[in-house]
């Protein structure tokens, strides 16, 4: 699949001051975002990413804020619906980190320590980020305001249970 989705930044036009970027999607862009998604639609999407770049650290900070319209399927009634979604992300990326380094990073450091991202052909997909931020903020199994689950058997869920054996002593004991 052709990413239609996508603002990459190359690691040489990326300073040391702050530099925001506006992302807005298309038409177009909101229909592959959908299809990436996995929903029926995506209404809107914008997002504002800061970028930094720290040259003695070697590091790359993202801050973000998105906001988005999403047309969902509800688990429990099957019907459509739209929620607003808005999140705030950041994060890092290490412009010298290997994927080896990296790895051993993850088997020796704390299970919660924040370990940089890796630069891939120092390049960072603005976008890409943004969309992997709505991804996360979505809900696993969707349902409206009010919606809950219940669940009425049509069978006596005690008829099953099988008779305990000693049960028969306990019969003869009396």
């Amino acid at each position: 699949m052709q990413n239609n989705f996508s603002y990459p930044l190359k690691l040489e036009d990326i300073s040391s001051s702050s530099k925001l970027y506006n992302i807005s999607a298309t038409n177009d862009e909101l229909l592959f975002i959908a299809s990436v998604l996995k929903v029926p639609s995506v209404k809107s999407f914008q997002a504002a990413i800061e970028v930094v770049l720290n040259k003695s650290k070697h590091l790359i900070n993202l801050t973000g804020c998105l906001d988005a319209m999403v047309e969902q399927t509800s688990i429990i009634s099957l019907e459509n619906f739209l929620r607003p979604y808005h999140s705030e992300f950041t994060r890092t990326y290490d412009t010298k980190m290997t994927q080896a380094q990296r790895r051993e990073l993850e088997e020796f450091e704390d299970i919660n320590a924040d370990i940089p991202d890796i630069m891939e052909n120092d390049t960072i997909d603005i976008k890409a980020v943004a969309l992997e931020a709505l991804a996360l903020e979505l809900d696993d199994f969707p349902k409206q305001k009010g919606e809950f689950f219940s669940y009425t058997p049509d069978f006596d869920i005690n008829a099953d249970k099988a008779e305990n054996p000693f049960a028969v002593l306990k019969k003869l004991k009396k």
